[in-house]
């Protein structure tokens, strides 16, 4: 007789978590007008303490794709209702010690193009320092696009998770700082760090309470 297999939680349909440990809660829709592509990371799909999936659902004007190496032509050209051609931004240090050799330096970001959010669209690498490294080497075309890199950041709310770096941040966190520095506008995304807030105090108390974080 072959053993029952484990009963599996019900999950959420739209955060994609058991029903228990649901996010829908802290979904914070934000009428940005920068366009946003998150990239992430096969491993980050199922880690509970990841934040993409929270951003992606309170970012209209984002899509949220899963992988290593990308079809970038076809991501960065856009669904024919995305309106006219974005200049893509990655978002991502821009240091010496933070670029291998081989990579050459990346181009600037047009100052006219600053001055219209609406023509831009921020990438985003959501996963480990490591395997962000890696995204960026296995796919040319995103070390050839002009680099957003923050700077002066505050310490990240982010303490589900092990910064390697005090000024490391959670890809929600960074996202936003990329987004209020592009739109000129802090207040704008306010209300989705209070939610983030409450998203890491959710995870914690299931710390506390000795159970799991999600998944």
């Amino acid at each position: 007789m072959t053993p029952a297999s484990p009963t599996k939680r019900l999950a959420c349909a739209t955060c994609l978590r058991p029903q228990s440990a649901c996010i829908c809660q802290w979904i914070t829709p934000v009428a940005h007008e920068v366009e946003v592509l998150i990239l992430q990371h096969p491993l980050e799909v199922d880690n509970a303490k990841g934040s993409a999936r929270l951003l992606h659902l309170s970012l209209p004007r984002s899509r949220l794709v899963t992988g290593e190496v990308f079809d970038l032509p076809a991501l960065l050209a856009g669904p024919p209702e995305s309106g006219p051609t974005r200049q893509s931004v990655l978002l991502y240090p821009d240091t010496p010690q933070d670029q291998a050799p081989s990579l050459s330096p990346p181009p600037m970001l047009a100052p006219e193009l600053l001055r219209d959010p609406s023509r831009l669209r921020l990438i985003v690498l959501d996963g480990t320092w490591r395997k962000s490294r890696k995204m960026l080497y296995r796919n040319p075309l995103l070390q050839q696009l002009p680099r957003l890199s923050l700077q002066d950041m505050p310490a990240s709310h982010y303490l589900i998770r092990k910064a390697h770096r005090p000024d490391q941040l959670s890809t929600l966190e960074a996202t936003c700082a990329a987004l209020m520095q592009l739109e000129g506008s802090v207040e704008k995304f306010q209300p989705l760090m209070a939610a983030f807030d409450g998203f890491v105090a959710q995870q914690l108390g299931y710390r506390a309470a000795g159970g799991t974080t999600g998944f």
